[in-house]
C-alpha cells in the first residue's frame, strides 16, 4: 500500500474553519486525505502543534490515516511570520516519527510554500517525490495589497521560487493559477497539472430553505444575504458592507426584509486583543447604521455551514483575489447562487449567469446593482440555484481525488 506524507506546516485540517488562519486550504487536505485512504492509500497529515493539550496523534479522518501534530516552537498559534523559523524544527518532527514508526513514504504532498520547503528537506530521506500545491501566491497578494503592511516579504517569494525549482509536480487550482505561475514566476509549465478542488456531496447538498432558516434562526420573511470566510482586507467585506448599505438606501429590497450573517473571524473578543480588520469592519458597519442588519457571527463547524448556505438567497464572495473560491463551491453545491468578484479562481468556477454573477472586485455599487436584481426575483434565484447544484456535481471529492492519485501513479512509477 502506498504512504504518503501530507504536510500541512501551519494550519490544522482539523481546526475549525473561520479563524485567522483556518479556510478552504484546510477543508482540501482534510477531504482529500480521506477521500485518498477510501481509494486504498495510507496517509500522514503532519502538521504544526499548536496545543499542547492536543494528541500528537490523532485518526480523525479515518481510513488509518493520521494527523500528525509536530512540536515545532511553542505549542501555540503564531503569525505566518514567525512561522518560518521553525521548519528546521518541523522536519525534524517528522524525521523522529518516521524512525520511531518505522516508516518511509513513497511521496510527499505539501501544501503552501513553507510546506514545500519542508517537503525539500524531506525529499532525499524517503528518495520520494513531491506534490506541491501553493493555494495562494505571495505575487499575487501583494498586486491588490492595499498597504505596505498587507504585504508579503521577499523571504516568502524567495521561499515560494525555492519550491517551484525543487517540486517535482505542482497542483494549481485553475487557468488562471497557471498562468500566474508561468507568468510572475517563470515556472516550468511542464511541471503544473491544473486539478480543482472538490466539494463533499455527502455534506453539501440543497436542504429545503424553511428547515434551514428555522435551523440557523432566521425568520422566514427574511432575504438572508452570507459571507462565509476569513476576516482579512484581502476578502473584501468592507465592499459587502458597502454595497449592503447602497441596498438599503435605494429601498432595492423593503429594509426590514434584509440582513446579511459574516460568518468568521472571532467577533467577541475584547478590544485589547481584537484582530485589527474584524475592530474596522464592526466599526464600518455602525458608520453605515447598518447594526440592526449586520451580524458578525464569528467561525461556525462545517457541519453547520450546508444551513447556513441553503438558508440564504445569495451568498456573496467580494474576494480581491482567490486561487480558486472554495466558499463559492460549497454554496453552490447547496444550491445557492454566488455573487462572486472577477478575480483569479472566481472567474472559472462561478459561471455569469448561470450560477450566479461576477462583478469587479472593489466595485459596491456594482454589486448592489446584481444584489437588487437576484433578491427582487425569486424566480431567478430558483434557476440560478439549481444550476449551480448541478453544475457543482463536477467537483465531488471522488472526481478530484481520481485526478490526484494520477499524479501520484505517474511520479511514483517514474
Amino acid at each position: 500500500m502506498p504512504r504518503i506524507a501530507m504536510l500541512s506546516f501551519h494550519t490544522c485540517p482539523l481546526a475549525t474553519l473561520g479563524g485567522k488562519e483556518t479556510g478552504g486550504m484546510n477543508v482540501y487536505v482534510r477531504d482529500l486525505t480521506r477521500q485518498l485512504g477510501s481509494m486504498g492509500l495510507q496517509v500522514d497529515v503532519f502538521t504544526r502543534s499548536q496545543d499542547e493539550h492536543v494528541p500528537h496523534v490523532l485518526h480523525d479522518l479515518g481510513y488509518g490515516n493520521r494527523v500528525v501534530h509536530v512540536p515545532a516552537g511553542p505549542e501555540i498559534p503564531l503569525p505566518k511570520k514567525q512561522l518560518a523559523g521553525y521548519i528546521p524544527q518541523f522536519v525534524e518532527g517528522i524525521r523522529r516519527f518516521s524512525s520511531e514508526k518505522e516508516t518511509r513514504y513513497d511521496l510527499i504532498h505539501s501544501h503552501y510554500w513553507m510546506s514545500g520547503l519542508a517537503a525539500d528537506a524531506l525529499k532525499a530521506d524517503w528518495a520520494a517525490p513531491i506534490v506541491h500545491m501553493f493555494h495562494t501566491l505571495g505575487e499575487m497578494k501583494n498586486r491588490v495589497a492595499r498597504s505596505e503592511a498587507e504585504k508579503e516579504g521577499a523571504y516568502r517569494l524567495d521561499g515560494e521560487r525555492r519550491v517551484l525549482a525543487r517540486a517535482d509536480r505542482i497542483v494549481a487550482a485553475t487557468l488562471a493559477e497557471r498562468a500566474q505561475l508561468e507568468w510572475l514566476y517563470k515556472a516550468n509549465a511542464r511541471k503544473i497539472t491544473v486539478i480543482p478542488p472538490g466539494v463533499d456531496s455527502s455534506r453539501f447538498y440543497p436542504i429545503p430553505v424553511d428547515e434551514a432558516k428555522q435551523f440557523v434562526g432566521v425568520p422566514p420573511e427574511k432575504c438572508l444575504l452570507l459571507y462565509v470566510g476569513r476576516i482579512e482586507p484581502l476578502k473584501g467585506v468592507d465592499t459587502l458592507l458597502h454595497a449592503v448599505a447602497l441596498l438599503r438606501k435605494r429601498k432595492a429590497c423593503p429594509k426590514q426584509s434584509v440582513c446579511l450573517s459574516i460568518i468568521g473571524g472571532e467577533p467577541d473578543t475584547s478590544p485589547e486583543v481584537m484582530d485589527v480588520e474584524m475592530a474596522r469592519l464592526q466599526m464600518l458597519c455602525s458608520q453605515l447604521g447598518m447594526d440592526d442588519v449586520v451580524v458578525f457571527l464569528g467561525k461556525r463547524s462545517q457541519d453547520t455551514l450546508p444551513y447556513y448556505y441553503s438558508a440564504a438567497q445569495v451568498v456573496v464572495v467580494p474576494s480581491h483575489y482567490e486561487s480558486f473560491g472554495m466558499v463559492a463551491l460549497e454554496a453552490m453545491a447547496c444550491g445557492t447562487p454566488v455573487i462572486a468578484s472577477q478575480v483569479g479562481g472566481l472567474a472559472f468556477l462561478v459561471q455569469d449567469g448561470v450560477t450566479g454573477y461576477h462583478v469587479p472586485d472593489d466595485d459596491p455599487e456594482a454589486l448592489c446593482e446584481e444584489l437588487a436584481s437576484l433578491l427582487g426575483d425569486e424566480s431567478l434565484r430558483r434557476s440560478l440555484g439549481r444550476n449551480a447544484a448541478e453544475y457543482a456535481l463536477n467537483y465531488t471529492w471522488e472526481k478530484v481525488a481520481k485526478q490526484i492519485m494520477g499524479v501520484y501513479e505517474e511520479l511514483m512509477g517514474d
